[in-house]
């Protein structure tokens, strides 16, 4: 953090990192994001109006309109979601180690040789990630992958030092969540970026509670309602988001996302905001593409704008179902996504302005 920065700017930072180390420190598997759902219901409880957790799993708050609206179909859906990449247990071999697969788009690269929490159902315990020992030939089972690069989920397990009988007696089974260990989980600063794994999506996640908390403790007033929904499953199949998008009012879904920093997609690491004009599973609406990139100009950003083919978010998963009208997504700048992914100082706050910004847009419009 740069000494020249204002008091206010530095304010701002030091507790928008306060509460990424908490976020990340949370552990939030695909279907088991219990950590991390309680953070952010302790968040909405104080910046919004109503605040509850779905059958889905979904937290939500809602901030309330000004206007009544019968048929709920201006009302604004913003989506963020809790969960991470992880691994989840295919089998349990009979020396205590353990095959596992992957949970979300993640390969074992994206986690390396690592510490592991194994969530049991009655107990949490260590283990390690072993890609096997590096001093093999291709006459190991794995050796010939792992020295030619070509690792492969068939080459991983997880050591436990623990026998059959005592998992069991932990619980854990097939279906087991494995994730990274919180001893690795301390975000790391390098230069003016902020590093760690999982970036995605707590970053945005921050952003959308600081947006909360702007919205409801200044003098604006939205005309119709908006909720923040914090999703289970994106990684895996985007049901937490399907599920709140054909329970809750609303013809537009926002989904805030990384976005990855590439030279294929012309995007840069920086506080810029990227707008995601469209992805692997559709195009998003124009009127929101360019409703989000003008709210990000009126606070004084350059939007960059980008087609990320190998993408996909909440949004465009209930756009393409048919189950919201509009979509859009505005994301924070990330390098290495899904692996030890960086930031910037200040684009996490850029990426909460926008949405603020785009907000006070829609009462704008509305009232005019």
């Amino acid at each position: 953090m740069s000494d020249n920065q204002a008091p206010s700017q530095r304010n701002s930072q030091e507790s928008t990192q306060t509460l990424l180390s908490r976020l990340l420190m949370a552990r939030g598997p695909g279907g088991q994001e219990d950590e991390v759902r309680a953070i952010c219901l302790e968040e909405l409880q104080r910046h919004c109006d109503e605040v509850w957790t779905d059958p889905a799993g979904n937290v939500i708050g809602l901030l309330k309109g000004r206007q009544t609206d019968p048929d709920g179909k201006h009302a604004v859906r913003i989506m963020g979601h809790m969960d991470e990449i992880a691994m989840v247990v295919k089998r349990v071999e009979p020396d205590g180690t353990l095959r596992v697969v992957a949970l979300g788009g993640a390969n074992p690269v994206n986690f390396g040789v690592c510490p592991v929490d194994i969530l049991g159902d009655t107990q949490t315990l260590p283990g390690v990630l072993s890609f096997g020992s590096m001093h093999a030939t291709t006459g190991s089972p794995q050796g010939k992958d792992v020295m030619s690069g070509a690792l492969e989920w068939k080459d991983v397990h997880v050591i436990t030092r623990q026998d059959q009988q005592t998992l069991q007696n932990m619980g854990v089974r097939p279906g087991t969540r494995v994730v990274l260990s919180q001893h690795w989980r301390t975000p790391f600063r390098v230069g003016d970026a902020i590093a760690a794994h999982f970036l995605d999506d707590r970053a945005p996640v921050v952003a959308m509670l600081q947006a909360a908390e702007q919205l409801k403790h200044s003098q604006i007033q939205l005309k119709h309602d908006t909720y923040f929904v914090f999703t289970t499953l994106e990684e895996e199949s985007n049901a937490g988001a399907m599920y709140a998008a054909a329970h809750l009012p609303g013809d537009t879904t926002i989904a805030v996302e990384v976005g990855p920093v590439m030279s294929e997609y012309a995007t840069r690491l920086s506080v810029d905001p990227i707008i995601d004009t469209g992805d692997q599973k559709g195009y998003y609406s124009r009127g929101v593409v360019a409703a989000l990139a003008d709210a990000a100009k009126r606070c004084g950003f350059n939007p960059q704008f980008a087609l990320l083919v190998d993408f996909a978010s909440d949004a465009s998963a209930v756009m393409s179902s048919g189950i919201s009208a509009q979509a859009g997504c505005v994301a924070i700048p990330t390098e290495n996504t899904h692996g030890y992914e960086l930031v910037v100082d200040g684009a996490i706050e850029a990426c909460a302005a926008t949405l603020v910004e785009y907000l006070k847009g829609l009462r704008t419009e509305a009232a005019t």
